[in-house]
């Protein structure tokens, strides 16, 4: 390709313009001529010089002026015009063959044109110039790819927006579903306080009314008391008086004239009329100390309590410490459950489900206030208990299988018996909602967990709060006894874990890991390993006598509600937010999914040789995995 260059130089000595034109290709000479061009003080200037384009244009414009119309000075000076020139056939298909790389093909090309142009082969009229449309076709061509690797860019932009929306909706459904329950629970918590509220102004003059009465008979009380202590100051007086009166009239009868030394004789030697006793106490002094020492009348005498249970002190050996021999056999696999029954239970979530420990029977609770009995794996109803005012949270069933305890958000625990199929036991001290109990393996005692930040242990037969656990500083969410001992294992939504002994009420041992509130923890049937689950989807496996964290993963971003270990303690379920049911295999790290639920997953449970898994959620719905 050539290339015309030109240079625009004034010799300030001879006060001439030089015009330099230069003829650039791949082999660049030194011999140079130079145009000697007339020009003129006035037209041109020093700024001007450095400017090829304005000088050649002066010049131009001096030339016609000089020639044609010299004094027409006043004109204006032309626009300049741009002119597209097509691009050479030769420089096109160079530059075309440089573009593919074929570098071999560019060498024989240029070899073979310039020798048929130099010979005279090639004239230079008529080779024709190369059409603007390739030259648009290849900027077209570029453009074109230009766009297809930004609408890549845009498509993989696009789907991760995709993906943080469906994240964003899933967590604003969960906030607004919180939202929600913190409404309603705020209402009712603002419609109790009104209630007080007008109880207590009733109550206030009443009060201000007993305040009187009590100040009154507290100061006549204490005139009362000094009264008592002047009349007895004054009735010791008189007894001392009467003893002596009656030792001087006994000494007197039938005394000789030296009466007074008979009468010392008499009370130092204890002779004479009066019959002293081994302390040398007289008969008034007998009957007043027989007085002071006799026993009140069996009226008075406070009637005994009623007696508490004693916790066992020596609990009885885990059978789950050797392998049962019902599943010695048994391999639970994580991907090997089925969906086979789906049954409506309720007409409100459900909220928890556990399996009768001699039969095939399985109890659900429910925000509807119920609680159902169902016959398994069949799914049909066999009784229904109604009593409480607010939503049931959980039950259990005692170790015979004879008695049922629920727990609800009215902050009560009731225990109910299948025998009247009734209520029999109602506690009442917890002062908020009350989200789940458990029952002690001797059968004697309930524990329950409330939103007040407190766990209580109930006893059945004095039926009153033996211990109130403290040491959670928000909701207590779950409560569990360790199987086949006396220690609680509690979580709470201040992120921790506590094992407590529920014979003294002291926490033993907290757990710390976890990074958002906890909503349920369970422990294995041999009690060496807890499972444990947050709001935000992850799970933790802690060992117990390490009070350490054994591993952590992850399940999602949503909340897990419920752990639960199979009977073998080798895969642990999880109810969660997803509307599924996770499994992991412990040994494997292996996680899969049952899928069936069509909202959220609020309960599981195994049954006791881990042949089903049943399950309860959102949906109203109980479900049976075999």
């Amino acid at each position: 390709m050539v290339t015309v260059a030109a240079m625009a130089e004034i010799d300030p000595n001879e006060e001439k313009f030089y015009l330099r034109t230069e003829v650039l290709s791949e082999s660049l000479d030194d011999d140079y001529e130079y145009e000697i061009v007339s020009g003129d003080e006035e037209i041109l200037s020093a700024d001007l010089a450095e400017d090829l384009d304005c000088a050649v244009r002066y010049l131009q414009e001096a030339e016609n002026r000089d020639k044609d119309e010299p004094e027409s000075k006043d004109d204006e000076s032309p626009k300049p015009t741009v002119i597209e020139i097509p691009e050479p056939v030769e420089d096109f298909i160079g530059n075309f063959l440089v573009r593919m790389g074929m570098k071999r093909s560019l060498n024989h090309f240029l070899t073979e044109w310039y020798e048929m142009e130099e010979k005279g082969l090639l004239e230079k009229g008529k080779v024709e110039m190369a059409h603007d449309v390739y030259r648009k076709v290849i900027e077209l061509e570029d453009k074109l790819k230009m766009a297809e690797k930004e609408n890549l860019k845009y498509k993989s932009s696009a789907l991760k927006a995709e993906e943080i929306h469906v994240k964003l909706r899933k967590q604003r459904d969960f906030h607004r579903m919180h939202h929600r329950r913190v409404v309603q629970e705020k209402n009712k918590l603002i419609t109790e306080n009104k209630r007080l509220k007008s109880q207590y102004v009733q109550y206030e003059p009443t009060l201000q009314l007993y305040q009187m009465k009590y100040e009154k008979v507290l100061k006549e009380k204490m005139l009362v008391k000094i009264e008592l202590e002047r009349s007895r100051e004054q009735c010791i007086s008189l007894v001392n008086k009467i003893k002596n009166f009656d030792l001087e009239s006994d000494s007197l009868k039938g005394t000789p004239s030296n009466a007074g030394e008979l009468i010392r004789t008499n009370r130092l030697c204890g002779i004479g009329g009066i019959k002293l006793d081994n302390d040398g106490l007289g008969p008034t002094q007998r009957a007043l100390l027989n007085e002071k020492v006799k026993e009140p009348p069996p009226s008075i005498i406070s009637k005994p309590r009623s007696k508490d249970s004693k916790f066992p002190a020596d609990p009885r050996e885990n059978p789950y410490l050797l392998q049962p021999k019902g599943l010695s056999s048994h391999s639970i696999r994580t991907g090997g459950f089925k969906l086979t029954k789906t049954v409506p239970v309720h007409k409100a979530p459900v909220s928890s489900v556990c399996l009768h420990p001699k039969k095939q029977i399985m109890a659900t609770t429910s925000d509807d206030m119920s609680w159902k009995l169902w016959s398994v794996p069949a799914c049909n109803l066999i009784g229904t208990g109604e009593g409480h005012t607010d939503w049931v949270s959980d039950c259990d069933f005692n170790v015979e299988g004879s008695k049922l305890v629920t727990s609800s958000g009215d902050g009560t625990i009731r225990i109910w018996n299948f025998e009247s199929y009734a209520c029999v036991q109602t506690f009442k001290d917890h002062q908020l909602a009350v989200w789940s109990c458990t029952w002690h393996w001797a059968g004697d005692f309930v524990a329950s967990a409330s939103r007040d930040s407190t766990s209580k242990v109930w006893d059945l037969n004095s039926q009153r709060c033996r211990y109130t656990l403290r040491g959670h500083t928000d909701s207590v969410n779950s409560i569990e006894f360790v199987p086949f001992s006396n220690i609680l294992l509690t979580s709470s939504s201040d992120k921790t874990i506590s094992m407590w002994d529920a014979r003294t009420g002291l926490c033993g041992q907290t757990f710390y890991g976890h990074e958002h509130g906890i909503n349920n923890a369970r422990i294995n049937n041999k009690g060496d390993t807890v499972a444990s689950c947050d709001a935000l989807g992850t799970v933790k496996i802690w060992d117990t006598r390490k009070v350490a964290t054994m591993f952590s993963f992850e399940v999602g971003n949503f909340s897990v509600n419920k752990v639960s270990f199979d009977p073998t303690s080798s895969v642990l379920a999880m109810a969660c937010d997803d509307h599924t049911i996770k499994m992991y295999d412990i040994a494997t790290g292996q996680l899969t999914s049952l899928i069936g639920h069509e909202n959220a997953v609020q309960c599981m449970a195994f049954d006791h040789l881990g042949q089903f898994l049943a399950s309860g959620g959102s949906d109203y719905t109980m479900r049976i995995w075999n």
